[in-house]
């Protein structure tokens, strides 16, 4: 790695008649300290004009001139204003070179916010920076910029590759009742309406079903597992999902949140008397008076649970602890991809996390999908699989095709075939449930901690209704007859069907 850095230091007053060559000389010591012998930071070059000292500064992996500068600004702080009562104003860099080697060549072009130029020599990087200002180099983003271009690289060779899949267990074929789409069936009939983009008014007989599905799993999951229910926030700011991760890539799947800059109904007269007058709301007017996103609708279900526990040590005799939380709905832009109730933007979701040491959590892991698979079987009787994939963490960071190959963290997903779709071997099949142990990442995130050496573990699992409720309709129908037994018991009488004129 080499670095070069041309910036100036602004004192308060000119510096005339003040001999700084020997300050200069003593700052080496201090541009070496950290860094082994001959290999610190150097000064190439200076020049005084009043108030004004420009320096060069040049280093190699060691004691980097961005953090060089604030070492030499603090020296000549206590010298000067001790000496002569002169201060520092500031610190500007007019260019900061900076030359490394990556691991890979990029594939294409790479763009970053403050980057003036970056060009490519094989694996050799050349990053110019321009005009920055104290805040740009104290805060260290030079170094998360040289991060961001590795983990860009990275993320072009990963572009392409399909999400890591691997079969794991598979239940026998079952017939068939019929090949349609639930959706559209379930429509035809008044059971769901589709109200905007991705979202859907469940009628009666779909709510029953649904209801059921989440009865189903209170009791076959919940209740034997003695998990705690508790009701997390579907409004997530943007302190959650810097300590979650998922600042680092959700964008363009939020729907976002901005508050009024103003409750005052003068603010808001001119947007109300034109709806008044001309029945339509005038959105660009109302764009004039809402503040910048404060964050967004909850997007995963359980990152906004763990402010609850940031910062906290937990008790041993609460590990493993568990909560389920099911008091909203989740909202998620998904784009041109929306289907039906299988792929929607709006959806209603039970939530179930677990919290302890890591054997804890690899324990409950095993039997969450043990009891999985007897609702699915016994209670459903579906057809579905199991497969190991891309953590759904790593999937939303852009880290597309990796996966834990001991498979201790990591997700298991659950699909199920879909009928309407085609030949089981060709069409694609629905995820409709996952399992994931998520490792250490939540735990250290939120800096949640127990009493004991070992680093803690979370997992969870996001039991999806709409996604239960169109794989079981493209399996089993819409006539309650063709429904397994164990299921029609459950649900009891369908409610009588609303019918229009």
């Amino acid at each position: 790695m080499k670095f070069t850095l041309d910036c100036s230091l602004i004192f308060t007053k000119p510096l005339k008649g003040i001999d700084l060559k020997s300050l200069i000389k003593e700052s080496a010591v201090i541009l070496e300290r950290g860094a082994p012998e001959g290999k610190g930071a150097r000064i190439d070059r200076v020049k005084l004009k009043d108030n004004r000292l420009d320096l060069r500064i040049t280093s190699g992996r060691y004691v980097r001139p961005h953090d060089a500068v604030f070492r030499l600004k603090n020296l000549l702080s206590e010298e000067l204003g001790k000496r002569y009562r002169i201060g520092i104003r500031g610190i500007k860099a007019e260019k900061y070179r900076i030359e490394f080697d990556v691991e890979k060549e990029p594939k294409e072009d790479i763009a970053l916010p403050f980057a003036k130029k970056i060009r490519f020599d094989g694996k050799r990087c050349i990053l110019e920076l321009h005009n920055l200002d104290e805040e740009f180099l104290g805060k260290n983003y030079t170094d998360r910029m040289i991060n961001l271009i590795n983990e860009k690289i990275e993320k072009q060779h990963y572009e392409g590759k399909e999400e890591h899949w691997e079969l794991i267990w598979q239940s026998k074929q079952k017939e068939p009742v019929w090949n349609k789409d639930p959706s559209e069936e379930m429509e035809k009939r008044n059971w769901i309406m589709h109200r905007g983009r991705g979202q859907w008014i469940f009628g009666p007989t779909a709510t029953k079903i649904i209801k059921t599905m989440e009865q189903i799993v209170v009791d076959e999951l919940l209740k034997p597992l003695n998990v705690n229910e508790v009701i997390i926030p579907k409004a997530v700011t943007w302190d959650v999902w810097k300590k979650s991760g998922h600042a680092k890539n959700l964008y363009g799947e939020i729907y976002y949140l901005c508050p009024p800059k103003s409750r005052d109904p003068r603010l808001w007269e001119e947007v109300t008397d034109i709806y008044k007058i001309t029945g339509e709301v005038p959105t660009d007017l109302v764009k004039e008076r809402i503040k910048e996103p404060i964050g967004g609708m909850c997007y995963a279900q359980c990152p906004p649970f763990w402010p609850y526990l940031a910062g906290k040590t937990i008790s041993d005799e609460d590990l493993p602890m568990k909560i389920f939380d099911r008091s909203g709905t989740s909202m998620r832009y998904e784009s041109g991809g929306i289907h039906g109730i299988e792929r929607v933007d709006e959806f209603h979701r039970i939530e179930f996390v677990w919290i302890g040491y890591p054997d804890q959590v690899k324990k409950l892991n095993k039997e969450i999908v043990e009891y999985y698979r007897k609702i699915f079987n016994k209670i459903l009787d579906l057809e579905w699989r199991m497969a190991f994939v891309t953590p759904w963490f790593m999937a939303q960071e852009g880290l597309i095709g990796l996966a834990d190959v001991k498979k201790e963290v990591g997700t298991i997903d659950f699909e199920a075939y879909l009928p309407y779709k085609g030949p089981r071997k060709e069409s694609e099949w629905l995820e409709f449930q996952n399992a994931s142990n998520n490792g250490d990442k939540y735990p250290k995130g939120f800096n949640v901690k127990s009493r004991g050496k070992e680093q803690l573990y979370s997992g969870c699992t996001g039991i999806g209704l709409e996604r239960w409720l169109s794989a079981f309709i493209a399996q089993k129908g819409i006539d309650p007859e063709n429904w397994p037994k164990e299921f029609r018991k459950r649900v009891g009488k369908l409610p009588k069907e609303i019918r229009f004129l």
